[in-house]
């Protein structure tokens, strides 16, 4: 047995119970995960849409936020095979981080960032 007391008021578990614990958690998390997600897409249309959606407590934004990107294909053509595989999946701050050491030229680097936008779903609370 594991003495499992804690701030949770957890009484004493065997681990098997501790297991049994933690996947029913994990499981509902990642249910509820899933269906936020689903709603925040559907939220998300429908304030695209022109469409508003507040409660008592929050008003639903549609926000624009930017992010810099390298195309693999443009990159590895630019700076080559070697750097491409350096920063795999062409992580920004890996790239970054290369042009800061001097690696990479970073004006090239900066040229061959292309921004993509996503939109963001934020609850703006309502008693500001």
């Amino acid at each position: 047995m594991t003495d499992t007391s804690d701030e949770f008021g957890a009484e004493e578990l065997t681990t098997d119970e501790l297991l049994e614990r933690y996947a029913m958690l994990r499981d509902t998390i990642q249910g509820l995960e899933t269906e936020r997600e689903a709603l925040g897409t559907q939220l998300k249309a429908a304030l695209a849409g022109g469409e508003r959606a507040e409660t008592d407590l929050y008003r639903a934004v549609l926000k624009v936020s930017r992010r810099v990107e390298y195309p693999l294909d443009r990159f590895r053509e630019v700076f080559g095979d070697a750097a491409a595989l350096e920063v795999a999946t062409v992580d920004r701050k890996k790239a970054d981080a290369l042009a800061g050491a001097g690696d990479l030229d970073g004006d090239r680097l900066r040229e061959l960032g292309v921004v993509r936008e996503i939109q963001v779903l934020t609850l703006q609370p309502k008693t500001r």
